[in-house]
């Protein structure tokens, strides 16, 4: 490492996602047709009522600072989505809007973690959490959850894992990568085993209108006992496919919610008015075009749940929401490529589709998961039936013992 740099960058290392993305682009501009299934971002325009409330908010010049958690009329609509939708109510002044969900993540826990501080982070995760958590001074404790438990944390697993030293365990619900969603019993069963220790707590719910399989329910909500100690992440990437418009929001104990917004006003200030305008037509705009999106969504799921029961070597299990397929990789371990080199690792099978069939998916280690490949299937159903052609006439090429 350069000595010029801070120590606390080699604790991290770059986004494994967005890695993936820089290879495939590498690979295009060389020529090569490549199919992306490493990103989680949908494919749908964001719907014309959104891009015109935001196209309105220029004309009106609507291009200034605004407060640094974001305007009266944003934190309103939030506060209406968060009693509408989840049946939780938050004054203004426990409400937050940031330039994406990950902002608000990193801001909670640079505000609340130090050194000797542990984060208990159910694997797997999305590939965020632990370097946030290391950069804020503290450390990760990760969690393995298992497929037959539907990659859900346990009150058995979290009781063993609390020590004195837990200041937040994480609950993302539907869970990137594996789709897994808890139930409001789960979350009551956690809920017994968190309630006499003062641990903040996490809900990541980004996905929350991407749901295939049973029903969303808030951690918040299913936790009452709870509901001052957790802080509630979502915002209009996942939902309303507006991931290049940068509008997280959070609900949360004034306290925390007061020091975020410092942390904020010291780095980067408001989010876009234009976004946040954009966001409140989003929050209180007509819904109806979800519907559709699911199931298109399904659709997909099921094709590739149907591709990989038909590759030898692979195996997945239905994932209930978010649009990923968590697929294990293991059954290919030992089989040898056509130039003769072993696979060994997630890493190894997946660097191999990526040169073999230029389809780009994200290892599983990268999620804390080793064995496994994450296929994010939120793309144009050509480039998915394509993709997933590549793939197996990649795999079918592979020499087996």
């Amino acid at each position: 490492m350069n000595a010029r740099l801070s120590p606390r960058m080699a604790v991290i290392g770059a986004s494994p996602t967005a890695e993936i993305s820089n290879k495939l682009r590498a690979l295009a501009s060389g020529g090569a047709k490549v199919i992306n299934l490493g990103e989680g971002e949908l494919d749908f325009p964001t719907p014309e009522h959104i891009c015109e409330a935001g196209i309105a908010a220029i004309r009106a010049g609507d291009t200034k600072y605004t407060a640094v958690s974001g305007t009266a009329a944003l934190k309103a609509a939030i506060a209406r989505k968060f009693e509408r939708e989840n049946g939780l109510r938050y004054p203004a002044s426990g409400i937050i809007a940031g330039t994406g969900a990950k902002q608000l993540i990193f801001n909670a826990f640079l505000a609340t973690l130090g050194e000797g501080d542990e984060v208990i982070v159910p694997a797997p995760y999305w590939v965020s959490y632990p370097d946030m958590i290391r950069l804020a001074g503290a450390t990760p404790v990760i969690l393995p959850c298992r497929a037959k438990d539907g990659w859900k944390l346990t009150s058995e697993a979290l009781a063993e894992a609390l020590t004195p030293r837990t200041r937040w365990v994480i609950l993302n619900s539907p869970n990137n990568p594996t789709g897994a969603v808890y139930t409001n019993q789960e979350f009551a069963a956690l809920e017994k085993v968190l309630l006499p220790h003062d641990v903040l707590i996490m809900a990541d719910d980004i996905y929350e209108h991407i749901v295939h399989d049973g029903s969303f329910a808030a951690p918040a909500t299913a936790m009452p006992a709870l509901f001052d100690r957790i802080l509630t992440i979502n915002g209009v990437s996942k939902g309303y496919s507006m991931t290049g418009w940068r509008l997280g929001y959070a609900g949360g104990p004034e306290w925390l919610i007061r020091a975020m917004d410092v942390l904020q006003s010291q780095s980067t200030s408001n989010p876009s008015t234009i976004s946040q305008a954009a966001a409140i037509a989003a929050l209180d705009g007509d819904m109806a075009f979800l519907s559709g999106w699911k199931e298109i969504l399904l659709s997909r799921r099921d094709r590739v749940l149907e591709a990989i029961g038909k590759m030898p070597g692979l195996s997945a299990l239905a994932t209930p929401g978010a649009f990923y397929v968590f697929a294990d990789c293991t059954g290919l371990y030992g089989a040898r490529t056509p130039k003769g080199e072993e696979l060994t690792s997630d890493l190894d099978v997946a660097g191999y589709i990526l040169d073999a069939a230029h389809v780009g998916m994200v290892h599983g280690s990268a999620f804390g998961m080793p064995g496994h490949l994450r296929i994010a299937y939120a793309i144009d159903d050509d480039k998915l039936a394509e993709a997933l052609s590549r793939v197996g006439d990649a795999l079918a090429r592979l020499q087996r013992n």
